[in-house]
């Protein structure tokens, strides 16, 4: 009869050298990631014990992907150690990271569609003579892991042929036979069914019962308990605890660790909110979103909520007509035609996720930057009026309080509170009655969070619209007025703000909590 598994100390119970407890698969000792202004990760200290499913938590922002950077040679620690089976452990690239035993399965498969599975198999380890690939030991190794992980896939068959579960499984099966004893899985379940999740995990039973240990990242607890043998909670960049899952009481406890505090609330419930729906929105389905329907108010401050993969930006995209999507879309008691230029023209105005790549010409200074999404505005037969355009800008910067000393000034020597900012002022000048704002304060300082919060107030108090697609669930709850929670492209629930929200309830539907999953 098997020993129990001892998840956090050792393999199994009892069983070591000399007395002694069983060698980690993995350990961290004061890991510590610095950034201008910013520690991501700090001094997070932990070890995962072998042949385990180690499962890594935390809210958004809770430093999972820098550890995960680190863990990967992606990135290198301020200061701190790691070791991989008792030995030192430095990756200075993913290439060292390998060498070292560490693969890592990321949400974007990396597979070549055109070539077969074994040639998959190999990819990026073939050996060569005189500029000719050749047959090694490590083909046939590579089709025995596959075999014994998964012997329904053929390994001549091309890789354009398979699910998207069967790819992970390729991807699995090569890590695996490189020698990897740890391999991490980033969200993996992401794009797939419930039956597709099923084998998925099956496949990863299997590898810790062949000396292989799974880091495996999610943000769906029900998830975690079906599949893991230990947890470790990061929240705000730090190690909160690292537990077997047999000793959680539940969802509950972990919930209450991610949090580990009372949310901070500062919302107070405005009175200009009326009952006049600006935009309405029925049945939005595309390759992400499942039938999304919801109405937004004049003067209303509405929120999206979700974790990685839930919609939010598909649908703020498809608002925008960025992305195609099917269902209807009205504003202002009009159907809404879909391109971005029409959008604008409506009067609906976008502030996108990525301002440096999407929301602003960095080369340029900020006086054509704020006047670029409504030129027509300062011409005159096609011809642009200078000094109105100066004018304008320099309008926008006083009220918007953006730290420059000249509108001339470059918007890449900007921080990025004041590049978000000057974003907004963009779309306030297009005359935007509807201000949609994805991630809004996300790589910005407390106070220049601060004073977007008050610009956004702001406006809504002058009868404008916004809706803002937030993964930072302590924004929602301070800033609007109704929440619509999101989860795998679908809209869960609308909560209405105020002093007796459940955050838990909200954590519950949000990391798809009570769907079934695999056993």
């Amino acid at each position: 009869m098997a020993k129990p598994r001892d998840a956090v100390s050792g393999s199994t119970k009892g069983i070591g050298v000399n007395g002694h407890p069983p060698t980690p698969a993995l350990s961290v000792e004061g890991l510590t990631k610095d950034y201008p202004g910013v520690r991501a990760v700090d001094n997070v200290s932990f070890s995962i014990a072998r042949n385990t499913v180690h499962c890594l938590v935390g809210e958004n922002g809770a430093g999972k992907s820098t550890l995960v950077k680190m863990l990967t040679g992606a990135l290198r620690p301020t200061s701190g150690t790691m070791t991989v089976r008792g030995a030192a452990y430095a990756p200075g690239s993913p290439h060292d990271a390998r060498q070292g035993g560490i693969a890592t399965l990321f949400q974007e498969l990396h597979v070549v569609d055109q070539l077969t599975v074994q040639e998959n198999l190999t990819l990026g380890m073939e050996r060569s003579r005189f500029g000719f690939l050749v047959k090694s030991d490590l083909d046939r190794r590579a089709v025995q892991t596959l075999a014994a992980i998964e012997p329904s896939i053929d390994p001549t068959m091309r890789v354009s042929a398979l699910s998207v579960a069967q790819k992970q499984i390729v991807e699995i099966a090569r890590a695996a036979s490189s020698g990897a004893s740890v391999i991490i899985m980033d969200e993996p379940t992401a794009a797939l069914s419930e039956r597709e999740v099923e084998r998925l995990f099956a496949v990863i039973r299997r590898l810790r019962e062949t000396d292989v240990t799974v880091i495996y990242i999610s943000h769906k607890l029900d998830e975690i308990f079906a599949l893991g043998d230990a947890v470790t909670v990061l929240r705000d960049g730090r190690h909160i605890a690292t537990k077997s899952l047999s000793d959680v009481a539940g969802q509950p406890e972990l919930i209450e660790m991610m949090i580990g505090r009372s949310v901070f609330q500062t919302y107070v419930p405005r009175p200009s909110v009326t009952d006049e729906a600006v935009l309405t929105a029925q049945g939005l389905t595309n390759h992400r979103l499942k039938s999304v329907s919801f109405h937004i108010n004049r003067g209303e401050i509405v929120g999206f909520y979700g974790l990685v993969g839930s919609g939010k930006t598909e649908i703020a995209r498809a608002l925008f007509g960025a992305d195609t999507v099917s269902g209807s879309i009205r504003f202002k008691g009009k159907p809404v035609e879909r391109s971005p230029k029409a959008a604008i023209r409506s009067g609906i105005a976008l502030v996108p996720e990525e301002r440096r790549t999407q929301g602003l010409f960095t080369s340029l200074t900020l006086r054509p930057n704020i006047s670029v999404m409504n030129t027509r505005r300062l011409s005159t037969h096609g011809m642009l009026r200078s000094a109105d355009e100066r004018a304008v800008a320099a309008e926008y910067v006083h009220k918007l309080r953006i730290a420059t000393n000249s509108i001339e000034k470059y918007a890449e020597k900007l921080s990025g509170g004041n590049q978000q900012k000057v974003v907004i002022a963009k779309c306030l000048f297009a005359d935007a009655d509807l201000l949609l704002l994805d991630e809004p304060t996300r790589g910005v300082d407390v106070g220049a969070k601060t004073e977007i919060y008050d610009i956004i107030r702001e406006l809504a108090d002058k009868g404008r619209s916004v809706a803002v697609f937030s993964s930072e669930l302590e924004e929602v709850l301070g800033l609007c007025d109704r929440i619509f929670l999101l989860f795998a492209g679908t809209l869960e629930a609308e909560i209405v703000n105020g002093p007796d929200v459940d955050v838990s309830h909200i954590l519950h539907v949000v990391t798809g909590s009570g769907r079934s999953v695999a056993p």
